[in-house]
């Protein structure tokens, strides 16, 4: 049996809704965005914090750990290090600067998606001040811009990597809001987060395969796989690519995984190393945000199948963490009416995934 808690329910603590979790264990981070005045993308959003010493089954009082005044903080990709040390890597944007305005090319640059980063020495409990890094990982003339969403990774060898996505300025007649100018790229700290870089590109206007929200895990072999979401009209709501050299570049480019159903939805990965299996979470009715499920892959993301389902009730955004030797958790959107009700934890036993 799974056991579960709640530690984010909308219209609780000051906020009307939480959104976008983010996990990462030492003790236990939960993290989301809590959206002050409404559920909406845009608006007062600060990064929230729990943090639970029992492995996710109760949890301490809700922190901000991340605001920028009335205007946004979002897409919280943290990250563990070797040192102790939590990176905290995150946009900022003008509270007005909806998704739509931003696509089109409404936006003052100052008021677009910026990237900042910050940390923690002490599990959490408290944070320094945010570092902007956006001249080092956003180029000009890029209109969206999101890290993750969900935790970041440092490889076995130290390279800190957080998956990402931006889209392109548009051509011909189109406007920017047309899904093929989504991109993906990673972000790169070879210094434990003092200094950035970009890695990949996958640019690729041509409407097949374009990368939106993304998630990473590195394999035993050392290569790191990416899952991505697809908004394109086709092949599929799911692509995935290998890199074999930490994320500088692609070995292909992203290509359709037709092994995992899903709807246009984010998903998160979790490479455990024992047992050896690759997990991926995410909604499994292939067209609503529905079906919350855990699946499995024993070769590095090429072939999938289905190894625990939560239950059947709306279910959205969600991530993966190890909480110890014989556990697993995952954080994810759900409710009993809708996917947006709480973010939920659930404890998931690793003998229920092999």
């Amino acid at each position: 049996m799974t056991e579960a808690s709640i530690p984010f329910r909308a219209g609780r603590e000051g906020y009307a809704s939480f959104r976008i979790p983010a996990v990462v264990a030492g003790t236990l981070l939960a993290f989301c965005e809590g959206r002050v005045g409404s559920a909406q993308d845009h608006g007062n959003i600060d990064i929230v914090l729990k943090r639970s010493t029992d492995g996710g089954r109760t949890w301490g009082p809700l922190q901000a750990v991340a605001g920028n005044g009335n205007n946004l903080a979002g897409n919280p990709a943290p990250v563990v290090l070797d040192t102790g040390r939590i990176l905290l890597v995150h946009v900022r944007a003008a509270a007005a600067a909806s998704e739509d305005a931003i696509l089109r090319g409404k936006v003052k640059a100052a008021d677009g998606r910026r990237v900042w980063v910050q940390h923690s020495d002490d599990d959490g409990a408290t944070w320094s001040q945010p570092r902007e890094i956006t001249g080092q990982v956003k180029k000009p003339g890029w209109r969206w811009y999101a890290t993750t969403p969900g935790h970041a990774l440092q490889l076995t060898t130290g390279r800190v990597l957080v998956p990402g996505n931006h889209t392109v300025p548009p051509g011909g007649g189109d406007n920017g809001t047309e899904a093929r100018y989504n991109s993906g790229h990673c972000l790169l700290s070879d210094d434990r987060g003092q200094t950035w870089y970009l890695g990949y590109l996958d640019e690729n206007p041509n409407g097949y395969v374009n990368v939106n929200e993304t998630t990473a895990a590195e394999l035993p072999d050392g290569r790191v796989y990416f899952n991505t979401r697809n908004d394109s009209p086709s092949p599929g709501n799911r692509a995935d690519a290998h890199s074999s050299d930490g994320g500088r570049s692609l070995e292909k480019p992203f290509r359709p995984q037709a092994g995992l159903v899903t709807p246009v939805v984010q998903g998160s990965l979790l490479q455990l190393r024992d047992p050896d299996l690759l997990l991926y979470s995410g909604p499994a009715d292939p067209a609503f945000r529905a079906l919350m499920t855990v699946r499995a892959s024993t070769d590095g993301g090429t072939t999938w199948r289905p190894v625990h389902t939560v239950d059947g009730l709306p279910a959205a955004y969600s991530d993966l963490v190890r909480v110890d030797a014989t556990t697993v958790g995952l954080l994810y959107e759900t409710g009993d009416f809708g996917a947006y009700e709480t973010i939920t934890f659930r404890r998931v036993p690793v003998t229920a995934l092999t």
